[in-house]
């Protein structure tokens, strides 16, 4: 379960957000303002961003205040994962990132497994719509959901990519050093259960 501190940092930025956007009267945008510096200075206290890189993040957000998208492919092949190593960090995770305007989740998983790993993909199937709140991810300034969605490889060549450094499929007891930001181990063991039980119904947090 997500700390409280950090419930609370999101919610105050999520209001300060919705507060600038609608807000007319000035000394009620001083206040939202002051609002998103308070949210700032509690994520840069309790994680490693520094305040300059969160006040920028916040910057750039506009309009209403919603979750942000993170969608997930999964693909197997005979009975092992694909998982790409993150340049970023030099861990493993699903192919996959956040969702990008104009793209349909299933659009989005598919352009991510070709730039992450070199395969041409299909997509499936929705298997899991995921709070990130409710899972051991390390904490981190946004309030995200992450679609899981199995794919099949269509085409292709295992390659490196412009985020990625390489390619590789897994078996469950074999799982590599995770990039824990992007997703767990028992994401990833839940999505096992799906190969052994393809009829398991879609998991929505």
């Amino acid at each position: 379960m997500e700390q409280k501190w950090l419930t609370w940092a999101k919610e105050i930025q999520a209001i300060a957000q919705t507060g600038l956007t609608y807000a007319k009267d000035v000394y009620d945008i001083e206040r939202y303002q002051a609002l998103r510096e308070l949210s700032v200075d509690i994520l840069a206290n309790y994680t490693f961003e520094s305040k300059e890189r969160i006040r920028l993040s916040f910057a750039g957000e506009r309009g209403y205040s919603t979750p942000k998208v993170d969608i997930r492919g999964v693909v197997f092949q005979e009975g092992r994962i694909l998982l790409v190593r993150e340049k970023l960090d030099g861990k493993w995770a699903l192919p996959g990132g956040w969702g990008d305007i104009g793209l349909s989740p299933s659009e989005v998983v598919v352009k991510e497994i070709q730039e992450e790993s070199g395969f041409e993909a299909e997509a499936i199937r929705l298997l899991a719509v995921l709070d990130k709140k409710f899972h051991n991810h390390p904490p981190e300034p946004y309030h995200v959901y992450k679609f899981f969605i199995l794919c099949k490889i269509v085409g292709g060549e295992a390659k490196q990519g412009v985020e990625t450094s390489e390619v590789s499929f897994f078996a469950e007891d074999e799982l590599p050093e995770l990039s824990e930001e992007r997703n767990t181990k028992e994401q990833i063991r839940t999505m096992f259960e799906y190969l052994r039980n393809p009829e398991k119904v879609v998991i929505l947090d």
